[in-house]
């Protein structure tokens, strides 16, 4: 049978707090064919379209932002939590379950009319995900669109940012939290 990107993410129980069930994507990055698979197929939904930067999300849209911004020959843009960022940066508050987190993008980072596609490992809320659609519009740089490997859609982030015209691409979808 052939393996599917799904197939390689570890579900951790009760982690952080009981009753989540939290998707490893640790797992397929360790695996070389799965790795190569899941950038192969973050690229698929772009072919053919300019991107002038891929943005990353930290942590892990780091490494699957890094490795598609190599297959695409562009730049990789960090957009990083607060006080992260050496030099100039603009910031964006987003909402958490409890409380409230900051974005921050350098203020250079991206050129007004930049191609922009933003990568990341999962799609929950989608309060991150809006937060960066954000700071990279505030530099004038214009989406293509954003790519996850996993979409919790029961949490809403998807419809969240269709909502406001950002194409999502996900590679696999889990029910739950």
């Amino acid at each position: 049978m052939t393996k599917t990107v799904k197939d390689y993410i570890r579900a951790i129980h009760d982690f952080p707090h009981e009753g989540i069930i939290f998707r490893d994507v640790t797992t397929l990055f360790a695996d070389a064919r799965g790795f190569r698979m899941a950038v192969d197929q973050l690229l698929h939904a772009y072919a053919g379209q300019r991107i002038d930067k891929v943005v990353g999300l930290e942590a892990r849209g780091f490494i699957l932002g890094g490795a598609v911004a190599h297959q695409l020959s562009t730049g990789f843009v960090p957009i990083r939590k607060k006080g992260k960022l050496p030099g100039t940066v603009i910031s964006e508050a987003y909402q958490l379950e409890y409380g409230e987190a900051v974005m921050e993008i350098h203020d250079d980072a991206l050129a007004k009319g930049d191609k922009v596609l933003i990568v990341d490992d999962l799609l929950a809320t989608g309060g991150t995900a809006d937060a960066a659609i954000k700071l990279c519009k505030r530099l004038g740089a214009e989406l293509v669109g954003c790519a996850f490997v996993i979409d919790l859609p029961e949490l809403g982030g998807r419809k969240l940012l269709e909502d406001q015209g950002v194409t999502v691409e996900a590679l696999c979808s889990f029910d739950g939290h």
